[in-house]
């Protein structure tokens, strides 16, 4: 049950592909997504910058996106990924879907936690002539900070999870291993491994950001 031709090399290879994937993909999303959910708040109807426009267009492709299960999507925009980084298959060629991936997930989460703000909050600081980046930064980033945490935590999970799907495909890490040596070479070793390995992250990752998270709402 315990023999297995992957070396400890192997392993710490895929680890670092995998936690690269995940740090690029998430740094790059966040840059994406935040700023998407913040238009998504402002510019809704009632919002402090009501657009019409603007949230009828970013809604529904947001929508679009995420209708899309990863596997799907990350197959049916490979021509835009070879048009990014010249390839179809290994670590960088995972991360431009999972960015496109994760990005509209992270929009859609802050703007939920966004919401969560009291409208009181927000008339508040209207009433004591706030700019709408004042409003944005001084009032509604601070209030939401705390739930803002759990948001980001809730995409990492999710993103570990993509990654390990992109390994079906040839995107390296801990899912090309489980499934090149784990499962179609009947390596048991590698199952299990893997398997914890992914337990692990998902709890450590989940841990740390209740743990943030209840610090910043004390504070």
């Amino acid at each position: 049950m315990f023999d297995s031709v992957i070396t400890s090399e192997q392993l710490f290879q895929a680890l670092r592909e995998t936690v690269v994937m995940v740090g690029v993909s998430l740094f790059f999303g966040a840059l994406l997504g935040i700023p998407i959910g913040i238009i998504l708040v402002i510019t809704r109807p009632g919002g402090v910058m009501e657009n019409r426009f603007v949230f009828a267009v970013l809604n529904p492709v947001i929508n679009i996106i995420r209708s899309l299960p990863f596997i799907i999507l990350l197959v049916a925009i490979i021509p835009f990924t070879r048009l990014l980084v010249h390839t179809s298959i290994g670590t960088s060629a995972a991360i431009v879907p999972l960015v496109v991936y994760v990005a509209p997930y992270i929009a859609r989460l802050v703007e939920n936690s966004l919401l969560e703000v009291s409208p009181g909050i927000m008339e508040a600081a209207e009433a004591m002539g706030a700019t709408t980046f004042q409003v944005i930064w001084h009032f509604l980033l601070p209030e939401a900070f705390g739930s803002l945490i759990l948001t980001m935590t809730t995409a990492t999970i999710g993103l570990i999870g993509a990654t390990a799907m992109a390994g079906s495909v040839g995107g390296g890490g801990i899912g090309d291993l489980a499934i090149s040596y784990g499962y179609q070479r009947f390596d048991t070793f590698v199952m299990i491994v893997t398997v914890a390995i992914l337990i692990i992250f998902v709890q450590g990752i989940q841990s740390a950001g209740n743990r943030l998270a209840r610090k910043a709402r004390r504070d």
